[in-house]
């Protein structure tokens, strides 16, 4: 073997194989293979008294993988490094050169930002060494998580029973704690608007008062709408501004604003945003079965786009939309942002959302036509509308009115689909002329808290604050609910969007970290922390001095903890555990409050919170003849065999119905035609002879409406005759 090539993901290992051709084979190390070992003083896998110098152990699970590795690499010429192009694929290449005993000198460092033979190849032409000032920033980050999720951790299960702290979770809930709190101290306040409903033209519009004798309006009560209300008789548009408004398009896509409009736009969870783009990015089977990745690297916080994407992309938009439709390329990073990729950008611009749809699943196609769109909106020109603003005044009183119509669409050609422009036209004003019709109507108003934090508001906060970077953003939001210290909930039923709500356990979690690590705790810390490695990736900070400072402050604010922090004992029930005797507690999970026994977890005898002993059934199971008895789970009752756990039957709260045959016949195969009911609780035709035969009767929308209209006069005119009665008892047998 002359080449071997080591890659993250199995997923992508054949693609990149079939790149490079029969002179390489290509294996996966299936992400990390070593991490600090659990060993030493405190179990941190760091020698605090030796300098923190750090001791690494092989992950159990990997122990395979790595003797694979080493023999594939002893019959190997070269051994290329090909993880991802970020601090952790780094650190996975430094831990690759160490086990297998590589030159850390050797230009065998192999970077890709996308996955396209092109890229593949051109990687190869420029391979480097492992850089080693971004495996230090990785090992500080990790080992500062260690320090705190250990030690931090350790500490809040033994006073509060809490599972876990973080350096940047624990900032997270922070946040989401700070503003339950300034929900809970708002006081709302009564406020007034005053609308002018106008008619001219046959034409309705609406102005809005704005100022009161040159001031601007403040109404605290009715009292002061009426007083307007009496005062303006006569309006009369003072002036008339006419102008065109351009509105640029969005940057491309970075990982923080991929997960906040995908949320938005899409409903999907930063998680799973993240798990449909990396598959887009290893790549998915298109024409002739040949894997391609889709996306550029989606873990960025760059608006960058490589000069040969911007030219491809520029060329498709003339030749597609037209010269007029092409804008210009424009970078726009935050101060936070490291620049190490291009933004998230499709990897071909010619791989149009509705060419390669067949070859996606329904969630894959949705992102990918997000991403495409946004990236090629970003390059396209800004959209122009006229528009038009009315200042009418009455008696000292000044009202507003604005329209607006779309001229020239410009981005909006492929981005409409997610940013809408509704055109709102004046009549044909002129200055100085007196309105006639006119009322003026006064609303009442009550100024309302804080928005709690979506996924996206959060997000957002987080990036904008620099608390942690785009690659940990999903992560940190999963282990917030399961570690059950918030959860992401409609806050009422008419509410579309779920928000985080901190549980007793996060709000009394986080009570305890601002009394005792507060000066840790926060969000200044953890964004000057973030600022730190960046630094040490830079080259320009010593990653064991920060390591040093960090831990000299926090070793005496645990300690503190451990002194003067009150043990929170478990809650009794005062009922004993029917497996082994011990006393029965109240704790606190993921999905609320539960039962448990104090033993735990020695014994794991659990129930919730409000569960019943089962209560027995007249039914017999159909296994093994046992009573059933009504049981109590996460998604209501239900009926089980009283014999568990020898026997699991479960029985079905789905009442089967039976099809009713239609009286037609199938015309592929030739059984009867049924009427079933399905999954969404609508009724349809359909073949008996399914699943062999799938075929199912299309109804003409138009049809079908003139025979509900007809049963619906029959039914109130209520004939008497022999016919609409067999009629109406057939109808209302297919019911």
């Amino acid at each position: 073997m002359k080449n071997l090539v080591i890659v993250e993901s199995p997923s992508k290992s054949k693609t990149i194989e079939k790149y490079l051709g029969e002179d390489y084979h290509v294996v996966s190390s299936k992400g990390h293979i070593r991490d600090l070992a659990t060993t030493g003083k405190g179990g941190l896998g760091i020698d605090i008294e030796n300098n923190f110098e750090p001791t690494y152990k092989i992950n159990s699970d990997k122990r395979a993988v790595v003797k694979e590795l080493k023999a594939l690499a002893k019959k190997s010429e070269h051994v290329f490094l090909a993880s991802d192009p970020d601090r952790e694929g780094e650190a996975i290449a430094w831990h690759l050169a160490n086990v297998l005993n590589l030159d850390m000198d050797d230009e065998n460092r192999i970077i890709f930002h996308e996955i396209t033979k092109k890229a593949v190849i051109e990687a190869f032409d420029h391979p480097r060494s492992i850089d080693q000032n971004l495996v230090k920033s990785q090992e500080t980050r990790r080992m500062l998580d260690r320090i705190i999720g250990f030690k931090l951790s350790k500490l809040l299960q033994s006073k509060i029973k809490s599972k876990s702290a973080g350096r940047v979770q624990s900032v997270a809930l922070r946040l989401i704690v700070e503003r339950e709190n300034e929900i809970r101290a708002f006081k709302s306040e009564e406020y007034w608007t005053v609308a002018a409903n106008i008619k001219k033209d046959r034409k309705k519009f609406v102005a809005s008062l704005n100022k009161i004798d040159g001031k601007k309006a403040e109404l605290k009560k009715q009292e002061d709408v009426d007083a307007i209300i009496e005062r303006c008789k006569e309006f009369r548009v003072s002036s008339i501004e006419k102008k065109v408004r351009k509105k640029e398009p969005k940057m491309p896509f970075i990982t923080s604003t991929l997960q906040q409009e995908a949320s938005t736009k899409l409903n999907f969870g930063a998680k799973k945003t993240m798990q449909i783009a990396q598959k887009l990015y290893e790549g998915l089977p298109l024409a002739g079965g040949v894997n391609e990745g889709l996306i550029s690297y989606m873990r960025t916080d760059s608006t960058r786009l490589s000069e040969v994407f911007v030219n491809d992309a520029e060329k498709y938009i003339e030749e597609t939309f037209g010269k007029e439709y092409k804008g210009r390329a424009r970078q726009k990073n935050s101060e936070n942002a490291q620049d190490a990729h291009e933004a998230i950008r499709p990897t071909n611009i010619l791989n149009t959302p509705d060419r390669i749809k067949q070859y996606l699943t329904n969630d894959q196609y949705k992102l990918y036509k997000l991403i495409y769109s946004r990236t090629l909106a970003s390059l396209m020109a800004a959209s122009k509308s006229d528009v038009v603003n009315a200042q009418i005044v009455s008696s000292g009183c000044e009202f507003s009115a604005n329209g607006s119509v779309l001229k020239f669409d410009g981005y909006l050609k492929i981005y409409g689909d997610y940013e809408t422009v509704k055109d709102e036209m004046l009549p044909e004003l002129i200055e100085q002329e007196m309105l006639e019709n006119v009322e003026l109507e006064g609303k009442q108003h009550f100024t309302e808290p804080p928005l709690r934090y979506s996924e996206a508001r959060l997000i957002k906060e987080m990036e904008e604050k620099g608390i942690g970077r785009p690659s940990t953003y999903a992560i940190i939001i999963d282990t917030l609910q399961a570690r059950g210290y918030v959860s992401l909930e409609r806050p009422s039923s008419g509410s579309k969007t779920k928000v985080f709500i901190p549980s007793e356990q996060g709000e009394l979690t986080d009570k305890k970290l601002q009394e005792y690590f507060k000066d840790i705790i926060n969000v200044s810390y953890t964004a000057n922390m973030e600022h730190h490695l960046d630094e040490i990736a830079a080259g320009n900070r010593d990653n064991i001095e920060e390591v040093r400072t960090f831990y000299e402050q926090f070793e005496p604010m645990l300690q503190n903890a451990y002194e003067y922090m009150e043990k929170k004992e478990l809650e009794r029930t005062g009922e004993m555990c029917p497996e082994c005797g011990s006393e029965l507690v109240y704790r606190i999970g993921r999905f609320g409050k539960f039962v448990s026994c104090i033993n735990f977890p020695t014994c794991r005898y659990t129930k919730s919170e409000n569960e019943e002993e089962n209560i027995e059934s007249d039914e017999v199971c159909p296994k093994c003849g046992s009573k059933l008895v009504m049981k109590k789970g996460r998604y209501g009752a239900f009926l089980a065999c009283s014999n568990y756990p020898e026997c699991k039957y479960i029985k079905s709260n789905k009442q089967k119905e039976e099809p009713v045959p239609t009286g037609e016949i199938c015309p592929e195969c030739g059984h009867d035609l049924v009427q079933r009911k399905s999954r969404f609780g609508t009724t349809f035709i359909g073949c008996s002879n399914y699943p062999k035969c799938r075929y199912i009767k299309k109804e003409e929308k138009k049809k079908k409406s003139e025979e509900d209209s007809k049963e619906t006069k029959n039914k109130n005119m209520k004939k008497t005759t022999n016919k609409t009665l067999k009629k109406e008892n057939i109808e209302e047998g297919d019911k």
